[in-house]
């Protein structure tokens, strides 16, 4: 069985605050998109790495592997108009049996235990999504009141969210829908039961100026 590892790196991170994507700005002196990378190369599955860059964006990533000496084997990919597009164009270009892992770029502190413990149960059962059980209490809009209701009911989903090959390239031939917000709503809308797997607390999205001190103290703790 082949792996590969899809690296979903479009966003333009506006609300970093800043005019460099989210994707490349410095984390413990490392672009964090680097980290990311690493974190799959370590893998014992040995995934090949697909990266999906907006085609603007190549030059300049090329330009940052020149600088911080990085040469983790990857192939780039160009993104699409949305998320969907860009899982897409990466998904097509598989043509073997494989399981397929699709992260989050700005999803740096990923541990090498959850990429091996997804691609495992995605061999074993179809696909595996990592999520992760609200700790804040949480209200539902409701016309212009808002209602309680059961955490216990909720997860929130991260990445990794992994398949086998026929069942995310069955999915991603369906046409786009505003209510896909990531793969496994778009694997769902084919038939596909979804599993979710244990996800981990460390493992954050890279979205507000915070987040970037969140995970250098998360990176140095891992690395003590």
């Amino acid at each position: 069985m082949k792996y590969y590892a899809v690296i979903v790196a479009g966003g333009a991170g506006n609300r970093m605050q800043t005019e460099t994507p989210k994707q490349f700005l410095l984390l413990n002196n490392l672009p964090v998109l680097m980290h990311t990378i690493k974190a799959f190369a370590l893998s014992e599955f040995q995934p090949k790495i697909l990266l999906v860059l907006n085609q603007e964006q190549h030059s300049y990533w090329n330009k940052l592997c020149v600088e911080f000496n990085f040469n983790i084997p990857h192939t780039i990919i160009s993104g699409g108009k949305e998320r969907f597009h860009s899982v897409k164009n990466a998904v097509d270009t598989i043509t073997e049996e494989s399981v397929i892992s699709i992260h989050d770029a700005v999803r740096p502190i990923i541990s090498k235990d959850l990429i091996d413990k997804s691609f495992q149960y995605a061999l074993e059962n179809g696909n595996a999504i990592a999520a992760v059980k609200p700790t804040d209490s949480i209200r539902k809009k409701k016309d212009d009141n808002t209602e309680a209701v059961n955490r216990e009911d909720f997860f929130m989903v991260q990445t990794p969210q992994v398949f086998k090959s026929d069942i995310i390239k069955n999915a991603y031939n369906l046409p786009f829908d505003n209510n896909f917000t990531d793969d496994a709503s778009v694997v769902e809308q084919s038939g596909i039961k979804i599993n979710l797997i244990e996800g981990e607390r460390n493992n954050i999205k890279i979205t507000y100026p915070a987040d970037l001190e969140i995970a250098e103290w998360f990176l140095n703790k891992n690395a003590l």
